[in-house]
């Protein structure tokens, strides 16, 4: 950048230019960046390269503009989504010490070319006004900044200095008589505010647990029933340990109930009520459960169960129920069978973009139901049967999807995001790009 095009920058009415070269200093400094909380990564520890430009002389009563360039951000873009063009704007704040203080408020555009997974993250330029009212010389050193990615849904990275950090530019201000006063600062800070609905619903209102009728099915053996069709399970409480960028834990009740449907058996899996808070505020349609009913027994292998989409949009930090699961059960052996819950997967989807964030139990879950049951064709030792799956996997639930993982690894980001210069979080775990 020429020095007389600095100096020339600043095009308006009302302003005074700065009639002297404009000066540029680099500046390198320790950063932290705090990842979205949806992220549920910890704290990024990097180094922020900036340099800052200002003319090198002014008058008192001159409104001068001051460029922050991103020379190096704090971090690469992780292996999580690639962003698109246009989707990540920087906001910021420098300081003005000496002969007057200020913050002056520095804002980015929202222009970025695509930045692919695991590259170099490209950030605008951020530009600010200072009014000068005093003279003697003012110093501007680079303080704190914030990265905003609008798309899959909006996040916020935070970023600040761990160190102390040096001037990156001085202007010295000779009182030319001109008016003085007026306030310092420019263009507000800002960044957008976060994306995604915030109208109340808490998901698909569904029952809370049944504590429903003791474990034990039918009596007679080779699948007897004694006429019965419905089977109700008894409620056990479960702990989930769930990826991040999903919570860490979750605490439920659950039960599985089953109603025979010829020889094999419609299964309703049900979870208590405010089951988990919402990572982030979602439209209607977002969040989808499934969990993989583990048999035992008798029998062996995996269940799939699956609940519909939220009926209306959650909001971020409020509790969501999670609408009941069904699916069907053909049992592949003849005997005494045990259901009991096994992995909960949270599917969560917007802007194109998938994320899994599947929750294992942990320790060993209680048996829910229990029950006599008569091998089938196709069934679930058997393998190939839509009612189950061999060697307790999770094919139909998609829990073992190492795509949606890999792709989901922060958002969520439940979802989603990002952040800037740092964008070294994962969202509710890592988000599958779906294109």
């Amino acid at each position: 950048m020429s020095a007389a095009g600095v100096a020339l920058m600043l095009g308006g009415a009302g302003i005074v230019l700065a009639a002297s070269p404009a000066q540029a200093a680099e500046v390198s400094y320790r950063t932290e960046c705090i990842p979205p909380p949806i992220s549920g990564l910890p704290p990024v520890q990097g180094t922020t390269k900036v340099e800052i430009t200002a003319p090198a002389e002014a008058k008192v009563g001159d409104e001068v503009e001051v460029v922050w360039k991103f020379v190096e951000a704090a971090s690469k873009n992780p292996d999580i989504i690639d962003l698109e063009k246009d989707t990540v704007k920087p906001t910021g704040t420098l300081r003005a010490a000496g002969a007057q203080t200020a913050d002056v408020a520095m804002e980015g555009s929202r222009t970025n070319p695509p930045i692919p997974k695991n590259s170099p993250m490209k950030l605008s330029d951020m530009k600010g006004k200072i009014k000068l009212t005093k003279a003697g010389e003012v110093t501007l050193t680079p303080d704190a900044y914030n990265i905003n990615v609008s798309k899959p849904m909006s996040t916020d990275t935070k970023c600040t200095p761990k160190e102390t950090v040096k001037a990156g530019a001085t202007i010295k201000v000779s009182d030319g008589g001109g008016t003085s006063g007026g306030t310092s600062g420019g263009t507000s800070s800002g960044g957008t505010t976060s994306g995604g609905t915030t109208t109340s619903g808490g998901g698909t209102t569904s029952g809370g647990p049944t504590s429903g009728g003791t474990s034990s099915g039918g009596t007679t053996s080779g699948g007897g029933d004694g006429g019965r069709s419905d089977f109700p399970g008894k409620e056990v409480a479960v702990t989930f340990a769930c990826k991040s960028p999903g919570p860490a834990s979750i605490n439920s009740k659950v039960t599985i109930n089953a109603k025979k449907n010829g020889g094999s058996y419609d299964l309703v899996v049900k979870t208590a009520k405010g089951v988990m808070n919402s990572p982030a505020a979602l439209p209607a349609g977002a969040l989808k459960p499934s969990m993989a009913v583990l048999l035992g027994g008798v029998d062996k292998g995996t269940v799939p169960v699956t609940g519909p989409a939220n009926k209306d949009p959650l909001e971020q930090g409020k509790p969501v129920d999670l609408p009941d699961m069904t699916g069907t059960y053909k049992p592949g052996a003849s005997g005494k069978s045990t259901l009991s819950p096994g992995t909960l997967t949270i599917d969560v989807t917007l802007g194109g973009q998938k994320i899994g964030i599947p929750c294992t139990v942990k320790g060993s879950a209680a048996v829910s139901l229990e029950l006599d049951t008569a091998a089938q064709p196709g069934g679930a030792s058997g393998g190939d049967s839509s009612g189950g799956t061999t060697s307790g996997g999770l094919a139909q639930t998609g829990a073992e999807d190492n795509g949606a993982l890999r792709a989901l690894a922060l958002v969520a980001g439940t979802v989603i995001l990002l952040g800037g210069a740092v964008f070294t979080f994962t969202p509710w775990r890592r988000l599958r790009g779906i294109r």
